[in-house]
């Protein structure tokens, strides 16, 4: 990846001092964001993705942080205008309309008032508020304040922009009208970060997703690169005239292992045969994610006159990665948030 929006590497954040109980909120980051890619950054609760997003806003101070953003050093202040930022928590003046605070915004980003003016009402229809656009802010519900939370991040045109949690509170329309939001700013070549706690969302748009647990890069890169090993093939197979089990132990004979449902392909995949019963659907497990693979098996098992009733791709979800992520493997148990230190 040649063109970076993000380049981080060994990001530490510890809060307190020698005389207070120390918490090491980061632990060395290493995370690549390609520009005009979505990215999407996860993790439990406490494993520091707040204070890594608000490290990139300068909104804290790192206790070290080499790397770049837009290819200028973390903490450039004029890059900064080049970035649309929505926090977690955001509040916006209750007295404000919604127009007022996307030209504020854009004011405070130096966008001059003709422009500011021209993109706020271009923004407002953009995220679906332009009815709304001269309501004042405490007669919006959650999700219109979130929707007017974008509008003001792309008031500068930004080439990137960071939302963390932008569909918190926002109803299933909402969140899809978010999406849609997402892939057109890639569409237009800008980068999107998103933190978020909802996998599927984040499943649905991400091209590449970072996992942080207790401070650290657990897994980073697409879904099908971080799931490729545990990628497999599932095919239901029936016999309509004779017993399944010996049917398939028959059509299969070359790759089972003699006496044994389990047995290897020629190119090395291995294979898995269940059976719930003589006149029940079985089911192949070949455990690869090229479709050629399951060619010849089911070439075999056809010309053995069974029926072929589903091949399925099968692949861990987001969100079986990510409870991969965040469970000790010896209890089984969530990990802890995060780890503090002595003096």
């Amino acid at each position: 990846m040649t063109d970076l929006a993000i380049d981080l590497r060994g990001i530490d954040k510890v809060y307190g001092s020698l005389f207070s109980r120390r918490v090491h909120a980061l632990r060395g980051i290493d995370m690549r964001v390609g520009r005009g890619e979505i990215f999407g950054l996860l993790g439990p609760n406490g494993a520091g993705k707040s204070t890594l997003v608000k490290i990139l806003m300068t909104v804290i101070k790192p206790t070290r942080a080499t790397g770049t953003v837009l290819g200028r050093g973390v903490g450039h202040k004029p890059t900064l205008g080049r970035v649309g930022y929505l926090p977690e928590h955001h509040r916006f003046p209750d007295y404000l309309t919604g127009r007022q605070v996307v030209e504020f915004y854009g004011a405070m980003g130096g966008v001059d008032r003709r422009d500011r003016k021209k993109r706020g009402a271009e923004l407002l229809d953009f995220v679906g508020m332009s009815k709304w656009a001269d309501t004042r802010v405490r007669g919006y519900s959650k999700g219109m304040r979130q929707r007017v939370g974008i509008a003001q991040t792309l008031v500068n045109n930004p080439d990137l922009v960071i939302w963390d949690e932008p569909t918190d509170g926002v109803d299933p329309v909402g969140r899809r009208d978010i999406r849609e939001m997402t892939v057109e700013l890639k569409r237009r070549g800008t980068t999107v970060m998103l933190n978020s706690h909802l996998l599927s969302e984040l499943e649905m748009v991400c091209d590449r997703v970072a996992i942080l647990v207790q401070g650290r890069v657990s897994s980073q890169g697409s879904v099908a690169e971080l799931t490729i090993d545990r990628q497999r093939y599932e095919i239901e197979v029936v016999s309509e005239d004779s017993n399944v089990d010996t049917a398939i132990r028959n059509a299969l004979a070359r790759w089972l292992t003699p006496g044994s449902l389990t047995g290897t392909l020629a190119t090395g995949e291995s294979l898995h045969v269940q059976l719930d019963g003589a006149h029940a659907p079985a089911l192949l497990k070949v455990n690869s994610a090229e479709a050629g693979v399951v060619q010849p098996l089911i070439d075999a098992l056809r010309s053995a006159r069974l029926t072929v009733r589903a091949v399925k791709p099968i692949r861990p979800s987001l969100e079986d990665l990510f409870m991969e992520a965040v469970t000790d493997p010896n209890t089984g148990r969530a990990l802890a948030p995060g780890a503090k230190e002595g003096i």
